[in-house]
């Protein structure tokens, strides 16, 4: 292969580079694991507690013994980050970075440049892309938000709508989370807050800044995930597209689509809310749930969530809010009757 030298780029030239390039995030497997750059593959130059040796003696003895000990630990895996390098590169070029774009991003690039790939590396790292993922949020966007009580299918509308050639963003999709007591049921652990905001950062990257997206509408807390302050006062000032539904045809759905789960995965999920709930209605749920009567449990819930939605609803403008009523949940059917 032929020598390049490296060059530091600019977090927004990164990104665009990391549609061509594989990205390498040389930080340690618990920074990593917090948060990092979509698609990014960790090799990390030191494990976690190779980190903290460094760290104590860089602290206690200084910057260039804290050196020395790094390059004793990390120099007999120079081959391990090589070839590991050339299983993830197809194109001849890698893209480094660490957290603040220094030494460890530095000596991994310099070890791969000087093995022969094209390397760029991040001008302050990660921290660097992390100030982008955040200055994003406050850009202004063109927002439309599908909105309805609890059981009104609005993921599944949210998809029609899609299809039908408009821009969406899933956010409970990302957050890994339904945004209910009942939320977790069937999803994947919840990513971190950082890497949820990574994921939605790196979302709105790939939509033209004219071009308006459609979003579920959520509550700020999806989960443990939490919509950015600045980009949740955009969802809650945007125009509202309300799908109404009979509370029969909603119990309906959402008997369809939780009577998958056992018993005992519901009643935790009805503990959740016990005291929003009410203990007598909670009591009466999960006494539903036991005997196998989960309409009368779904009815009993929808009148805490439908309360609950309602009060959030009547928060927002009710210029922005148009009320559609539907007499069936036809998610084909809905999305082209909203749009």
């Amino acid at each position: 292969m032929e020598k390049q030298n490296m060059k530091a780029v600019t977090a927004q030239e990164f990104f665009k580079l990391s549609s061509q390039h594989p990205v390498i995030d040389v930080r340690t497997p618990a920074e990593f694991e917090h948060g990092h750059i979509p698609g990014a593959v960790n090799i990390p130059l030191f494990s976690n507690e190779e980190r903290v040796i460094i760290g104590t003696i860089y602290k206690q003895e200084g910057k260039k013994p804290a050196m020395l000990k790094g390059m004793e630990l990390v120099s007999p895996r120079f081959s391990e980050f090589v070839r590991t390098a050339e299983t993830i590169s197809n194109t001849g070029t890698l893209l480094v970075h660490c957290w603040r774009g220094g030494m460890r991003s530095g000596g991994m690039a310099w070890l791969f440049e000087w093995y022969g790939f094209k390397v760029y590396t991040l001008q302050n790292g990660y921290k660097a892309f992390r100030k982008m993922v955040l200055d994003t949020f406050i850009e202004p966007r063109s927002i439309k938000i599908l909105a309805g009580r609890t059981g009104s299918g609005k993921t599944l509308i949210l998809k029609e709508i899609e299809k039908l050639g408009k821009t969406i963003i899933d956010l409970e999709e990302l957050a890994h989370h339904k945004g209910s007591a009942f939320g977790t049921l069937g999803e994947e652990p919840q990513p971190t807050q950082e890497m949820f905001e990574n994921e939605l950062a790196v979302s709105l990257w790939n939509i033209p800044a004219n071009e308006t997206i459609w979003l579920e509408d959520e509550s700020q807390n999806i989960g443990r995930c939490l919509v950015s302050i600045d980009f949740y006062a955009q969802m809650r000032a945007a125009q509202v597209y309300y799908v109404d539904l009979p509370v029969e045809k909603r119990v309906e759905y959402l008997v369809q689509a939780y009577g998958k789960y056992s018993a005992q995965e519901l009643i935790e999920s009805i503990e959740k809310i016990r005291k929003r709930v009410g203990f007598q209605n909670a009591k009466a749920a999960v006494e539903a749930i036991n005997t196998g009567d989960l309409k009368k449990a779904c009815e009993i819930s929808l009148v805490y969530y439908d309360k609950s939605y309602d009060h959030g609803v009547a928060k927002r403008d009710a210029s922005t809010i148009n009320k559609i009523q539907f007499e069936e949940l036809n998610p084909k059917e809905i999305a082209k009757g909203i749009i």
